[in-house]
């Protein structure tokens, strides 16, 4: 047991806030930002292909802020290895 109490709250209060920031900016910038090209409407609009359950494929714009979540996760995974791999730290 912790001597102040108060820490186990604001430790849960540091990890849940910015975690719950973060899920919010990541849901608005994959809904409204994309690279957008003369031709988007008629992209989201035109079926490519149905499954069953008349379920259809567009060929959507790619959203930018998915792109620069995947970027960042493979620079962190190649740093991540290059660090403990090369350097011998542990992060």
């Amino acid at each position: 047991m912790r001597y102040f109490a108060l820490l186990n709250f604001q430790y849960v209060v540091l990890y849940f806030f910015p975690a719950l920031i973060f899920v919010v900016l990541v849901g608005l910038s994959l809904g409204y930002s994309a690279f957008y090209r003369p031709d988007n409407e008629e992209r989201t609009q035109t079926i490519i292909q149905r499954y069953p359950s008349d379920i259809g494929e567009r060929d959507a714009p790619f959203p930018l802020a998915l792109i620069l979540i995947i970027a960042g996760t493979l620079v962190w995974a190649l740093g991540y290895t290059l660090a403990v791999g090369l350097l011998q730290v542990r992060i």
